[in-house]
Formats: C-alpha cells, sequence, structure tokens
C-alpha cells in the first residue's frame, strides 16, 4: 500500500538524500568546531537497508488507518470487468461488487528504447533506489526533477555524475531564474550538466556504458539512470472494456469532480494526467471519495505548491515569470538571498534565493519560488497566503520571529515595493 509515493518516489528517496545530507554535513564537522577521529564513510547497502525501515513503518502505519476506519484491503492485480464489478487477481481469483470506482494505478518510470532498463547498468529509479553498492561514475539521461534529485543524492555520496538534459537548461518547469541558480550550485558540486544534446547512441563494454550524443562527444559510465518522466498505468486494468475514455497519453480523462465519462467511475492521482505530485493526488482523492459518495465538490488547481529535494532545495508554487511574460500578465518581482539572513549563516547553508512574483495593481501574489535551506517547508507561507488573498503589504507587515529562515519572505515582499532594508538600495 501506499503507492509510487511512499514505495518507490517521494519517502525512500527523501529518507536516502537524509543520509547523503547528514553525510555531508559531518565532512563539513570542523566548520563548525567538531573535531572527527577516524573515516566517516557511506554504506549505501545500511542507507537503503534504513530507507526500507521507513517505508515498512509508513506502511504498517497505513494499515493499521485501514483498520481504524474500516477499510477491507484486497491484495491482488484488479481489473474492471463492469461499471459495478472488479476481479482481483492473486492465487486465487475473486469478483466484487462495488456501487462506486475509484481508480488510483498510478504511474511508472517511462522507458527510452535506445535505453532499455536490464535492472543492473541501466537503471529506472525504481533500481536506483535498491543499488547497494555507490557507482563510480553515473550518467543520468534527464535534469528534470527526479534526474536532478538523484543528482544530488549519489554525487554525496561520492559517484562522479553526469546529467544530459535534452533542453536548454536543468529544470525546465521551474522559474528560470531558480533553475538558474541550481545549474550553479550542481556546478559548485563537480555535478556535470550537458544541455542541448540527446544520446543517440549506446554501446555496453567491459570498461562501461558509452553514450554517443549528438554535439559529437561520448561520455562513459559505470551505470546509467533514465529519468525522462513516467508512463501511466491504465493499460490492462479494463477501462476498453466498459468505454472509459482515455488520451493520447493513456491519461483517463475525468470532469472537475474527477469523474469519468462513465457515471459511478471515479479517477485520481498520476493516472488521469494531471501534476504528478503526491499532495495533489491526496486532495483529488479526498474529492472523489466525497462525490463518489453523495457529495458535489469540484477540485481547485489554482493553487499547489511543489518541492524539488535537490540541494539546495526547491519550493515553488504560481505562475513562473516566464509564464507571466508569455501571457502578457503585468507583474513585479521581489527578491531575497539567504545570505543576508542570519539564521542561515548560523546554519552554515546561505546559498539561495526567495523570489516572489505580484500583480502591480491588486497586490495579489502570482508566484513564489525560493532555492534554498527548507524551501519546500517555507514554500507553504507563500501558498496559504495566494489561496487567501493575503495581499504582498499583508505579508511585508506581519511580524515574523528572528533569528528565522521565514523572515526572507517578508523581506522579499518588502523588496516587491523596493522597501526591503536589508537589501542594497539602488
Amino acid at each position: 500500500v501506499g503507492g509510487t509515493c511512499l514505495n518507490r518516489g517521494c519517502i525512500p528517496t527523501k529518507a536516502m538524500l537524509a543520509s547523503s545530507e547528514l553525510y555531508e554535513k559531518i565532512k563539513r564537522a570542523d566548520e563548525f568546531g567538531i573535531s572527527i577521529d577516524g573515516t566517516v564513510t557511506a554504506d549505501l547497502a545500511r542507507i537503503v537497508s534504513r530507507k526500507q525501515k521507513v517505508i515498512q513503518t509508513q506502511i504498517k502505519g497505513i494499515k493499521g488507518l485501514f483498520r481504524s476506519w474500516g477499510v477491507v484491503l484486497k491484495h491482488g492485480r484488479g481489473r474492471i470487468v463492469s461499471e459495478r464489478k472488479i476481479k482481483i487477481e492473486a492465487d486465487t481469483e475473486e469478483t466484487i461488487e462495488v456501487d462506486r470506482i475509484i481508480i488510483a494505478t498510478g504511474s511508472r518510470p517511462a522507458e527510452l528504447p535506445l535505453f532499455p532498463f536490464d535492472g543492473d547498468s541501466i537503471i529506472s529509479s525504481t533500481e536506483a533506489l535498491e543499488l547497494k553498492e555507490i557507482p563510480r561514475t553515473l550518467v543520468i539521461i534527464g535534469a528534470g526533477v527526479i534526474g536532478c534529485e538523484f543528482a544530488t543524492l549519489f554525487r554525496a555520496l561520492g559517484s562522479e555524475v553526469t546529467l544530459v538534459e535534452l533542453m536548454p537548461r536543468a529544470l525546465t518547469t521551474e522559474d528560470e531564474e531558480i533553475s538558474r541558480l541550481l545549474e550553479r550550485e550542481l556546478k559548485k558540486k563537480k555535478i556535470k550538466l550537458i544541455t542541448d544534446v540527446r544520446a543517440e547512441r549506446v554501446q555496453k563494454t567491459r570498461d562501461g556504458i558509452h553514450i554517443g550524443l549528438s554535439n559529437g562527444k561520448e561520455i562513459v559510465a559505470d551505470k546509467v539512470l533514465v529519468s525522462i518522466g513516467r508512463k501511466l498505468n491504465s493499460d490492462g486494468i479494463g477501462l476498453e472494456e466498459i468505454g472509459v475514455e482515455t488520451g493520447q497519453r493513456g491519461e483517463i480523462k475525468v470532469d472537475e469532480r474527477l469523474q469519468t465519462n462513465v457515471p459511478g467511475i471515479y479517477a485520481v492521482g498520476d493516472v488521469t494526467g494531471g501534476p504528478m505530485l503526491a499532495h495533489v493526488a491526496s486532495r483529488e482523492g479526498l474529492v472523489a471519495a466525497i462525490n463518489a459518495t453523495g457529495g458535489d465538490i469540484r477540485m481547485d488547481y489554482s493553487v499547489v505548491p511543489s518541492a524539488i529535494f535537490t540541494s539546495p532545495e526547491i519550493g515553488s508554487v504560481g505562475l513562473r515569470e516566464q509564464e507571466a511574460k508569455e501571457r502578457g500578465i503585468p507583474y513585479q518581482t521581489g527578491h531575497f538571498q539567504f545570505r543576508t539572513l542570519g539564521k542561515a549563516h548560523a546554519m552554515g547553508e546561505i546559498s539561495g534565493l526567495i523570489k516572489i512574483i505580484a500583480d502591480p495593481e491588486t497586490d495579489k501574489i502570482l508566484g513564489g519560488h525560493i532555492i534554498g535551506p527548507h524551501a519546500s517547508d517555507l514554500i507553504h507561507e507563500i501558498a496559504v497566503s495566494m489561496k487567501n488573498g493575503v495581499t504582498i503589504k499583508g505579508i511585508a507587515e506581519t511580524i515574523h520571529a528572528h533569528p528565522t529562515l521565514s523572515e526572507g519572505i517578508m523581506e522579499a515582499s518588502e523588496d516587491v515595493h523596493g522597501e526591503a532594508i536589508h537589501v542594497p538600495k539602488g
């Protein structure tokens, strides 16, 4: 139970990143006045073992919740055989009758024909979470969210990492200014980023995997991690037989109530082709469940925060600056550097930026973007403000505790109107 996020996504990657971040912190111990005698090493097998314990603890908690709420859990492969029947195939076959169906089958790593997964030298994010030895060299195809997170993880553990990206920059879904700052941090960590290229050929030899690039260069690695997106799990579950409409990518089409074209059948999460974020799927699940049991509410995607657990972290919500430009939306921005915060210096983490995009007429927030320590937590002040119509002035005039990282949001809000006193004038 728990889906991709708990078993092969968010939670296991964050558990392993926690280990790699601690390892990096220990290597900086002398900066904090701490002396460590002896050698400090990273044991990937034990890191993976700890990750697995975290997963099992969460699974146990979910099953406990099921019992407390009277939810019946059945194990097996499900297939919809009619609008009111589901066949479950396990050791034995069982068909159950239902009043409503909510499909939440998720997604799986997408595969490139040139790089078929073999579970050993060419791997997906799923296999990367099970490695027992740290690769000496690692090439990651795709510098999106998954690729950049794994680049951070394995570089911290000691791998030589190269990111290969078809687009002009890493994290093309993020605000361009934030993306460029991350590229700078990747360079500091000696993570090589090659953009505007495609992998055109691959050959396995004794000395590794040789990858030919469209720019004429060749790179060699012990392992290749392919992270070019995800494929939707809508095949083989009986949708065609009952007439549920799907799109070109296999996404299940739903309305604002998350109901499909077949009354009584709903779909949520990755399989609908929307934002592939666990917290979005969770909210969709609540909306679908309420509607399936007689309610009538709509899914609201107007404010959806996201977090990327690179080093430093990234948090974002709302419009990116390039989107505002493309749409011709008037806007103004406010910025604040983490290096100006006393708390950031005390923590020894001064890299990063807080950026707020605002409507000059209404003073409402159009978007917020953070790269820096605890960005994944900090972004929610901006998200809650957006959802509830809090103005830039409202945030700026709210006293923030000192010394905290949250002060940076207050300062960035002040900077929208040129009133941040801790930003150099002019």
